[in-house]
């Protein structure tokens, strides 16, 4: 699977109960990528909520990356893996999860790590925080340059962090395909409508 050209891009907010229904009204809102993330130890229950995740978004057409976890993401069914400053290289990624995963990588405000890890094979590059997330509240911010510059990289551009609907604007315009979000989707009660305005932003 490929990622879906341009959108919001959800990422799970760790444990709940209604994971599934979250997720479900998120991609009825029109997400186009959901990301599984959870920093628990619990191993049983994350194979089972990935497994339902992947079931899930293979229905409804989007790919499910999982967060860090490349095991997690070959035992589950996911379309790929996210990979962080800390995980495996994504040759092991892609050695483990084959050619067609999509794997994605954290390039912070560096447009040096995006081009090394653009060569190295990446499918997407992920930048950020662009403002400050209750998720990660001492992230080093990330410029809008460093999004202009990673257009002739000619790879998808996810913006991420302490993004809203009042504020993702202008990262789509400086070249993010795709914005990231968390609390400004999954803290909300509406969970589909919360997703609907930062999916008009890209009309």
């Amino acid at each position: 699977m490929i990622l879906p050209g341009r959108g919001i891009y959800v990422i799970t907010d760790g444990p709940r109960e209604d994971l599934l229904d979250a997720v479900s009204a998120s991609i009825a809102g029109g997400a186009r990528v959901v990301q599984y993330r959870d920093k628990t130890g619990d191993t049983q229950r994350r194979l089972a909520e990935s497994r339902g995740l992947a079931t899930l978004c293979m229905s409804a057409g989007i790919p499910l990356i999982i967060n860090d976890d490349v095991d997690l993401a070959a035992h589950s069914g996911a379309s790929g893996v996210h990979l962080g400053k800390n995980d495996c290289d994504i040759r092991d990624a892609r050695e483990r999860l084959g050619n067609d995963a999509i794997i994605g990588v954290s390039c912070y405000g560096s447009i040096d790590r995006a081009r090394r890890l653009a060569f190295e094979g990446a499918d997407y590059l992920a930048f950020g925080a662009f403002h400050a997330s209750p998720t990660k509240p001492d992230a080093p911010r990330a410029t809008l340059d460093v999004l202009r510059q990673a257009r002739a990289l000619e790879l998808p551009l996810v913006a991420i962090g302490g993004i809203t609907a009042d504020n993702a604007r202008p990262l789509i315009e400086a070249g993010a395909d795709f914005v990231a979000v968390i609390s400004a989707v999954f803290a909300e009660e509406d969970i589909e409508s919360a997703t609907r305005r930062i999916t008009a932003l890209f009309s």
